[in-house]
């Protein structure tokens, strides 16, 4: 498990990304820091859930762009059956 400072070094914890923007958020509670499994947009008022517009009323420690993960390519051989 990643330390809570290895963690942050990934995110922007200082500035706030420009409005629109889409965003990973790291966020932090009682138990521990963690990535929300959706996408947000950063808006003047704070940080909105990008698939559903509810506002983000967790802890917000820090943001990044989002990572692009392309999803893998089936070999010729395994699509063979």
């Amino acid at each position: 498990m990643a330390t809570c400072a290895a963690r942050l070094d990934e995110f922007i914890t200082n500035a706030m990304p420009e409005a629109g923007t889409l965003v990973e958020l790291l966020c932090e509670d009682h138990v521990g820091t963690y990535l929300l499994p959706f996408l947000c947009r950063g808006t003047p008022e704070g940080f909105r859930n990008e698939r559903t517009g509810e506002a983000i009323t967790i802890s917000v420690v820090g943001w990044r762009e989002p990572k692009i993960v392309r999803p893998r390519r089936r070999s010729a051989s395994s699509r063979a059956g």
